[in-house]
């Protein structure tokens, strides 16, 4: 992390119009170090909001007595705008910025006064969320679950396929069994059809009765054939008969699992959702009225009203004119004249009074953001109640569906037992007819007594046309079985390979999050080392943070979560070593840690491959020669550096650095 970052650019020139306190300026500046120097209400400020607007940020605010302003940034032979309009009592941008998404930017390239990654140490705000929140770690937790589901299917699919690969070779040898058996019963077939020729052959004196016996004999094979096929019938709807007990058994089984539905309560939901909402659009309002509070003051202190300083100079006794009061603002900057009571006040009370509402806006913002979690919270449990009501319905439909397909089999069997039950007496009935003919038949011949009758012989002929049948019906279910089987497990290739894709697809994801945390915490101890040693802070033997694990309520679950743990070791006078707080802090320690806590983000989600900008303001709590050792420090990891600095601090820094004294 300590690698510096390679200059990709080298030229750049800013143009803004009307923006914060500006009427209009041109900044030209090379790669490296520019430094802002002057007092304050000099537009430093104005300038980094129009470096920001133009890169893609959306903290510019438009100069208070114009209607439309913009900021232009040229940068290596590239152009990017960006315009602000007033409309009402809003201002809406437009153009083409550096940017197309400036979150990353926004926390942790321009790290003004009011930056969250900055400010979250000295507000003791939560680091881990403000290192992830460019991370969209609740789509990482759908795709993992919807790769995980993925993957268990692909498993089952597979394990599927093996059990089937086990199968096939005994439906193979199955099929060659069948093969051969009718083979064998053909042979037989053909060998009887032969002995039955013979005996018609030999019958031609016993023709009269043949006709009437052959008949029959042709409507019991008819029947036996009927028989067959009703059998084959019985033994599919039982099959199916069974099956469908078997799914609606495990519907049972998956409805008796589902919570119950008087305790799925979405209405209170609902109404929570909506208490929560009209709670954060309050609070919304409320943040809206303190930043334009906060902007209003800031830009008069910046000078940017002229017309209200022009009402003041008016007032005030002893001056001739409005430019000489305003002459005497510039010069005299320990106070100035309050613009709501015409009174002469301390600046930095007014200054205080403008950060006390930067907090305050700070907090509404962060009860804000816990209403939008709840909101959030809720939601998801809104969804997981109407995904078991789907399912309710989806199994109460399927239900009542399978009930009715088991009550249509039950008849259908019920039909086909009877139809057997028929027909096998018909066969019966058919059977005896036969014989009664063929004794009638009977010429007496001596000869014919040792000889298979006829009617045996069609009986045989008939036992093994249906036998032949029913082996011919098995062989086509078994090869068509074996098709199917080889190729599904053409498949199996492909199956694996994409089950492979998902391991390493779910590796990534859940190592992700990890992986920023492992890094941010690395950066942040490693760069909080090297400043503290560059800084000398000799009281402070190191800050660092801890990643440790704690249980977290998400909805109506608890799961495991890291946190970021801030250290601060100390040793006393006799070399023994303690910890402690932040609040023990100086307010240049706390500034320290908050940029390197900035740097670190910047770092770890690589900014500077989006952006070759980094903004920094609000030094003053660091002594000059520290503030120079810093801004030095973090050059080191961005193509342009513009930091705003008071005159004494500015001189502290080298000077082949660029200056911009004149905005």
């Amino acid at each position: 992390m300590m690698a510096t970052q390679e200059s990709i650019a080298h030229e750049a020139r800013l143009r803004a119009q009307n923006i914060g306190g500006i009427d209009e300026t041109t900044v030209e500046l090379e790669s490296g170090i520019t430094v802002l120097a002057g007092r304050n209400a000099t537009n430093r400020t104005s300038l980094l909001q129009a470096f920001m607007a133009a890169l893609g940020g959306e903290s510019a605010s438009l100069k208070a007595d114009a209607e439309e302003g913009y900021a232009e940034l040229e940068l290596d032979g590239d152009t990017y705008t960006r315009t602000l309009t007033r409309s009402g009592n809003t201002v809406v941008t437009d153009g083409d910025p550096y940017l197309d998404e400036p979150k990353l930017a926004d926390l942790y390239a321009f790290l003004l006064e009011s930056n969250p990654a900055r400010r979250a140490v000295t507000m003791e705000d939560d680091l881990r969320e403000i290192i992830l929140r460019p991370v969209d770690t609740d789509e990482i937790e759908r795709e993992i679950s919807r790769l995980t589901d993925e993957k268990n299917d692909l498993s089952s699919e597979l394990d599927r396929l093996e059990s089937l690969k086990n199968d096939l070779p005994a439906l193979e040898q199955e099929r060659t069994d069948l093969q051969h058996k009718i083979e064998d019963k053909r042979n037989e077939l053909e060998t009887v059809k032969e002995a039955i020729e013979e005996a018609e052959a030999s019958a031609d004196a016993q023709q009269e009765g043949q006709d009437e016996l052959e008949e029959k004999l042709s409507e019991l094979r008819e029947r036996r054939s009927a028989l067959e096929d009703v059998r084959f019938d019985l033994e599919t709807e039982r099959e199916s008969l069974s099956a469908l007990r078997g799914e609606y058994e495990e519907l049972e089984d998956e409805r008796a699992e589902l919570p119950d539905l008087d305790s799925l309560d979405r209405e209170e939901v609902d109404d929570e959702i909506d208490r929560l909402q009209r709670q954060s659009q309050s609070i919304d309002g409320v943040i809206s009225q303190l930043q334009s509070i906060v902007q209003f003051n800031e830009e008069m202190l910046e000078g940017s009203h002229p017309e209200i300083r022009q009402l003041l100079a008016d007032g005030v006794e002893h001056e001739s004119d409005a430019e000489s009061l305003t002459d005497q603002l510039i010069e005299d900057q320990e106070t100035v004249r309050c613009w709501t009571c015409g009174s002469q006040v301390e600046r930095d009370e007014i200054e205080r009074t403008i950060e006390r509402l930067r907090d305050h806006q700070e907090t509404k913002l962060a009860e804000r953001d816990d209403l939008e979690d709840r909101i959030e919270s809720l939601r998801t449990e809104r969804r997981e109640i109407n995904q078991t009501r789907q399912r309710h319905e989806r199994v109460d439909r399927r239900l009542e569906s399978v009930s009715d397909e088991i009550d249509q089999r039950e008849a259908r069997l019920d039909e086909l037992t009877d139809r057997r039950e028929e027909l096998e007496t018909e066969i019966d009935a058919l059977e005896t007819e036969a014989a009664e003919l063929e004794a009638e038949a009977d010429t007496g011949d001596d000869e014919s007594e040792d000889e298979e009758s006829l009617l045996d012989l069609n009986r045989r002929a008939n036992e093994l046309e249906f036998s032949l049948g029913r082996l011919e019906r098995d062989l086509e279910t078994t090869t068509e079985r074996i098709e199917e089987i080889e190729s599904d497990l053409d498949e199996r290739d492909r199956l694996e390979q994409r089950r492979e894709e998902i391991r390493e697809e779910l590796e990534e994801l859940r190592t992700r999050i990890d992986r920023i945390e492992r890094e941010a915490v690395e950066s942040f101890n490693e760069h909080m080392d090297a400043v503290l040693e560059v800084l000398e802070y000799d009281n402070i033997d190191r800050i660092w943070i801890e990643r440790v694990g704690k249980t977290v309520r998400e909805g109506r679950r608890k799961v495991e979560q890291t946190a970021f743990d801030l250290h601060i070791v100390r040793s006393t006078a006799d070399g023994r070593t303690y910890e402690d707080t932040i609040d023990h802090l100086s307010e240049s320690e706390r500034e320290v840690t908050g940029l390197i806590f900035g740097l670190a983000g910047y770092l770890v989600h690589e900014v500077y491959e989006e952006v070759p900008f980094m903004l920094l303001d609000s030094l003053e709590a660091l002594d000059s020669n520290r503030i120079a050792s810093l801004v030095e420090y973090f050059e080191s990891h961005t193509d342009f550096l513009v930091v705003a600095l008071l005159p004494e601090d500015a001189a502290a820094i080298d000077d082949e650095y660029d200056r911009v004294t004149e905005i």
